[in-house]
């Protein structure tokens, strides 16, 4: 079977058939390595971002002012999963200097936010206030990040880098089908807000693929953001209507809380991987530490030379043990105590590897150890390489579908659902099943953990940027494209890999239709594992049809210096790549 036949049914085949077309070659190493490569290439959640970006690229800009065209646009085209209401990791290289830089622009916590807010009467969770509405929306981050971006790291003006998104904003664009769907399947909730209803209704009639959807009042609040930059958002005019939007629908957010609100510049976690080196989100991103424990964990391991079963069973045992420091460790380092060095550390690693038999399944339950204490397919990703060699990844959310429901009236900006990402009772798992304890627990200016893992691998003769969106599968998704990328696959064959998933609780290994084969769910069921197949009914699977995420990858290979991009083939507005672009 040919390569390109191979990259097509990727999909539908089990991880070890997509492995075996592509095999590792090695370059010859008479072949010069190129210092820069011979364009730029960009890959995002939608077309009409991905051209944003290039428009920039083709006015003089550079990685980061395209990241900035390219962030405010899906802001405004894919507001199902991200917008200037919500908040974003971002992970940069600055190729001139060689630095890499992380970018923290995630909501941070109300002061009026008390854990005791999100209890019913009878002092269970109440998932009403913690997903919907004024009290599920921490403070947003990613309009100080744009600021950010472009006055730090960019070279042309934000008014400048902010006008494709304006211009989209005003003039609109067709509503795609997973826009629709997701409205009315959130609608009992965005009705209930003026604001809400009169950007995606009219005449009472809620927004309908193929519609041209245009947001006049988020165009104004992006103009005066690219008029006074950070002032613009969190000071003035649109703070005014933010605060007063959300006290007037029951919530509590002061001006105080926003203008004092600040993007935080951390430290990249960086480790080897077989000749790889990894650069990936710190915390408050749980997606880091997560990567480095599970890949120094698997990396005696030639997985591609295991059978399919054995090779996904170190996977999982190796996902199971990184979720567990997760959800007993990670929070925000700014209020939290984190043992970094150890969760990082091979020593660390080894002892785990130690831990996990070759042929059985570790019960969950037997690592708690002491009294144990999900983001949604709705963030976006985008990755980008400019000419110069700068390279930007990015994931930004609003939570859940639509986040909060809640526009602030006059504003156009969809807030988020981020305080579902709290612990907000010790213990009672999240909207995705994750828990937490007091290590993520909300204090006033707290950002809360999350999964969202942009991240950068570097060999003698690549560079890759790679990241995606869904909720607490994004960790082990980008930890499946590196393995695939290690295994030799290109970009487009990675963003379509078949996916499965173990987050220690529920101790169950979710996966994609036909992401096992029938004869490796056999042997893993034989070795005690606990399977939800979807789709695959043979292999004792529920028939549904349910895939995740929307993976976006780009990779230059520094020998035959050339660039490719891939998009992942589950997104169903089209393609948001683009391989090769000379500005």
């Amino acid at each position: 079977m040919r390569t390109t036949i191979a990259f097509l049914l990727a999909l539908l085949l089990p991880i070890s058939s997509a492995w075996g077309e592509q095999p590792k070659t090695a370059a010859p190493q008479t072949q010069a390595v190129a210092t820069k490569p011979p364009g730029a290439a960009i890959a995002s959640g939608h077309k009409l971002a991905t051209e944003a970006g290039l428009e920039i690229l083709r006015a003089g800009g550079n990685a980061f002012d395209a990241a900035v065209a390219v962030s405010s646009t899906l802001s405004v085209v894919e507001p199902i999963s991200s917008g200037l209401g919500g908040g974003g990791l971002f992970l940069l290289h600055d190729a001139k200097t060689g630095q890499d830089l992380f970018l923290d622009a995630r909501e941070i916590s109300p002061a009026s936010a008390t854990p005791d807010k999100y209890l019913d009467k009878a002092g269970n969770l109440d998932e009403e206030k913690s997903q919907n509405g004024p009290w599920s929306a921490g403070i947003p981050g990613l309009p100080a990040m744009l600021v950010e971006m472009a006055g730090k790291h960019g070279r042309l003006p934000l008014k400048q880098s902010l006008q494709p998104a304006i211009r989209i904003a005003r003039e609109g664009f067709p509503v795609y089908g997973r826009m629709a769907r997701g409205y009315k399947q959130r609608m009992d909730v965005m009705r209930r807000y003026p604001g809400t209803r009169e950007v995606y209704e009219r005449n009472g009639k809620p927004i309908a693929e193929g519609d041209l959807f245009k947001q006049p009042e988020l165009a104004h609040t992006l103009e005066l953001l690219a008029e006074k930059g950070f002032d613009g958002f969190y000071r003035g005019e649109t703070a005014k209507k933010l605060v007063a939007g959300v006290n007037e629908a029951g919530g509590h957010w002061t001006a105080q809380e926003l203008a004092g609100y600040q993007v935080k510049q951390r430290k990249p976690i960086v480790f080897d991987y077989k000749g790889w080196k990894v650069t990936t989100a710190p915390p408050p991103s749980s997606g880091g530490i997560a990567l480095a424990t599970m890949l120094q964990i698997l990396e005696p391991y030639d997985l591609p030379k295991m059978d399919e079963a054995h090779r996904i069973h170190m996977v999982v045992e190796a996902m199971r043990r990184a979720y567990r420091d997760r959800t007993f460790f990670l929070g925000d380092p700014d209020f939290t105590d984190i043992p970094q060095e150890v969760l990082t550390s091979r020593d660390y690693a080894q002892g785990l590897r130690a831990t996990i038999h070759p042929d059985k399944a570790t019960p969950s339950d037997l690592l708690s150890g002491q009294e144990t204490p999900l983001e949604d397919d709705e963030t976006t990703h985008f990755s980008i390489i400019d000419g110069e060699g700068n390279r930007v990844g990015g994931t930004q959310t609003v939570n859940l579908l639509y986040g909060s429901g809640l526009i602030p009236k006059g504003t156009g900006v969809l807030l988020n659902d981020e305080m579902d990402d709290f612990a907000l009772k010790p213990g009672t798992p999240n909207a995705f099943g994750v828990m937490g304890y007091e290590a993520n627990a909300p204090k006033p200016g707290k950002r809360m953990l999350s999964s969202m893992t942009p991240t950068f691998m570097e060999s003698a003769d690549k560079a890759v940027v790679i990241g995606t969106p869904g909720g607490s599968r994004i960790i082990t998704m980008v930890l499946l494209g590196m393995l695939g990328y290690d295994a030799g696959l290109g970009a487009q064959a990675v963003a379509a890999l078949p996916r499965y998933h173990h987050q220690w609780l529920p101790d169950v290994i979710d996966a994609e239709p036909r992401a096992i084969g029938a004869d490796a769910a056999k042997a893993l069921q034989a070795m005690g594992h606990k399977l939800d197949l979807p789709g695959d009914e043979a292999a004792g699977g529920r028939g549904s049809s349910h895939v995740w995420g929307n993976l976006q990858t780009v990779e230059w290979d520094k020998r035959s210096n050339t660039l490719s991009a891939g998009t992942d083939p589950r997104n169903p507005v089209g393609e948001g790549k683009v391989e090769l672009a000379k500005p």
